[in-house]
């Protein structure tokens, strides 16, 4: 045999594969096919480690009893894609290899077959490379093909699969029928910018790509599906950052007749379901709530991490009148002081605490400044960043105790605009959290899962001068708040919810409106005029004059549930062929020019950059 002949094999199909093997398989003539994913040449015995997806196993060369396997297999590089054939032995596990399914055996290779060689690697996917590549995300991303054979990866992709079969699982056996939504549709612009298809066909007209199925999904009620689910993929124009991608997955999930606990309780259902069979885990069932109002002011966020304490106090009353020039004008003008009690951390040195101040919170929160009061773990006075001349000590035991911190502890102060302070040191807990190392990102958990509930319907655009829908105008508001809907629509609450685990929004729903009366005063909160409602929505509230149902749903982000559950820091690892932060796939080269034929029978024609003044001046 010779290596010329690596393209033929002539071994039939495998019998195992690379992961499979046992000592209870010894004695028996095997045929196993794979990557060579180490090899060592030990002055004659030559050993390689093969692989595939479900394992290793290592095969040895013996030029005593097969010489001419052995010749081939000097040849062998990484990655070269090889068949062997050869007898199961038994051999003692080294402790080093303790954790590897088939360490009790090794392959003695009676006949090999090259079925493809490799170029050198532009980097190493070997799995004692350990799971981490030191390779560039870009270089990754080109060869992705090689960066999927990584470990890491590997089980990345697998989780998600077991998490596809979860969720179709539970829906299914919940009754709800899973339905394909059309991915060419009609633009809608809210919140993010759409992606365009523009149609060959229909001159100068245009689909757009989901942002999400909401209204299919609506129509599907008005339908009498009574129980939709889809895993769908979505798209939206907009700045990437690592938790974002312009093409994502979403689980879209409706139900007739819904309130709000039949989202919960089915919501937390099909949650424990993944993590029973992905984790073997047990969720603590109903998750706890939390008003959106109270997230804000007590974790400066709508999305609280609950891995650790670390609440934020609102010392605005300990401080009024305190003579502090700068507290003093914040509290006068609706604005709030507030804090955050760092447990152990008052022995910390001033220079630690004023680079804090100029690095991160007026650097990157772009606050006023930070202030301090450090209790240190001596019983010794309190040390302020104020002098006391300036802010008398009365009032800065009054906070300390409003706040409840003790000896040891170190309490943080901001001041600003409401709510704007709050998320402000809503960021410096978290960042708090993660120097002290009280956040764990491991794969094993904790999980903290949390209802976040009564967002606001509308928030206000102080540029456009007018209110926008926070979630979608489909939203429902609260009956009880109905009437504030024409004279305070900034006060009025949703029946909207968000689910979020360990500081991460994993998903969000809400009870739909489905009255067109309602519909109706929604649009004017929003200054959509009825001609603009019909362009935009009118295949929708045409439908809700045909005895549209009560109906309520939820979505929530796959990428991001698959990414918490692997411990992974970036959507770009669980996702097979994800985008950069610039929203291009290096390893295709995508987006692309095309030819000028593609663009005449699309009936477009290219402006530069430079030409959109002119465009903006007509």
């Amino acid at each position: 045999m010779s290596v010329s002949q690596f393209q033929i094999d002539s071994h039939g199909n495998r019998s195992h594969t690379c992961g499979e093997l046992r000592a209870e398989h010894a004695g028996q003539t095997v045929v196993l096919k794979g990557w060579v994913d180490t090899r060592r040449d030990l002055g004659g015995l030559i050993f390689v480690d093969l692989r595939d997806r479900y394992g290793i196993t290592q095969i040895v060369f013996n030029p005593e009893n097969h010489p001419d396997a052995t010749k081939i297999a000097e040849s062998l590089r990484f990655e070269f894609v090889i068949t062997v054939r050869g007898t199961v032995m038994q051999r003692e596990v080294a402790a080093k290899n303790a954790d590897l399914p088939t360490a009790s055996v090794e392959i003695a290779v009676e006949d090999i077959i090259i079925l493809n060689t490799s170029d050198p690697l532009p980097f190493m996917v070997s799995v004692h490379e350990g799971k981490q590549s030191n390779a560039s995300d870009d270089l990754r991303l080109k060869y992705r093909y090689l960066d999927l054979r990584r470990q890491e990866l590997k089980e990345n992709v697998l989780l998600r699969h077991r998490v596809y079969q979860a969720v179709r699982g539970f829906y299914d056996a919940e009754d709800f029928v899973e339905v394909e939504t059309p991915v060419l549709m009609k633009s809608t612009p809210e919140g993010a910018r759409d992606y365009l298809v523009p149609s060959r066909v229909h001159a100068g007209k245009f689909f757009a790509l989901p942002q999400s199925p909401q209204t299919y999904k609506q129509i599907l009620m008005v339908a009498g599906m009574d129980r939709y689910f889809q895993i769908v993929k979505c798209f939206r124009d907009e700045d990437l950052r690592a938790d974002r991608q312009p093409e994502f997955t979403q689980i879209d999930v409706e139900m007739t007749f819904a309130n709000e606990e039949m989202i919960y309780t089915t919501a937390e259902g099909m949650l424990a379901n993944i993590w029973r069979q992905v984790k073997g885990t047990e969720l603590d069932l109903p998750f706890p709530r939390m008003s959106y109002d109270d997230a804000v002011k007590k974790y400066g966020s709508d999305k609280p991490d609950l891995r650790f304490d670390m609440q934020l106090h609102d010392l605005s009353d300990a401080f009024n009148g305190c003579g502090f020039r700068v507290f003093d004008s914040v509290i006068n003008e609706g604005g709030a002081v507030v804090g955050i009690v760092v447990p152990g951390e008052g022995d910390s040195g001033r220079g630690k605490l004023d680079k804090l101040d100029k690095d991160f919170v007026r650097g990157r929160l772009g606050a006023g400044g930070l202030f301090h009061f450090r209790l240190p773990s001596d019983g010794s006075e309190v040390l302020s960043s104020v002098k006391s001349d300036v802010l008398p000590t009365s009032y800065v035991q009054k906070a300390i105790d409003a706040c409840g911190a003790n000896q040891g502890d170190l309490v943080l102060v901001l001041a600003g605009p409401a709510p704007k302070v709050f998320h402000q040191v809503g960021d410096l807990r978290l960042k708090m959290g993660r120097d002290l190392n009280l956040i764990s990102d491991s794969s094993d958990g904790p999980w903290k899962f949390l209802w976040v509930t009564d967002f606001p319907l509308l928030e206000y655009n102080e540029d456009e001068g007018r209110f926008f829908a926070m979630h979608h105008p489909f939203t429902s508001p609260h009956a009880e708040d109905m009437g504030m809907l024409g004279t305070d629509p900034g006060a009025v609450r949703a029946q909207a919810y968000d689910v979020v685990l360990n500081g991460s929004e994993i998903g969000g729903g809400s009870i739909r409106i489905h009255r067109a009366d309602v519909q109706r005063q929604m649009f004017d909160a929003l200054g959509i005029d009825e001609e603009e409602a019909q362009t935009r929505f009118g295949f929708l509230l045409d439908a809700f004059r045909f005895g549209a149902p009560p109906h309520g749903g939820i979505a929530f982000g796959l990428d991001r549930i698959v990414m918490l559950l692997a411990g992974a820091s970036s959507l770009r690892d669980v996702i097979v062929f994800p985008k950069t932060q610039s929203a291009q796939e290096p390893m295709v080269q995508s987006p692309d020019v095309v030819d000028a034929h593609q663009l005449r029978d699309l009936h477009i024609q290219l402006i530069t950059p430079d030409d959109h003044d002119d465009y903006d001046d007509e």
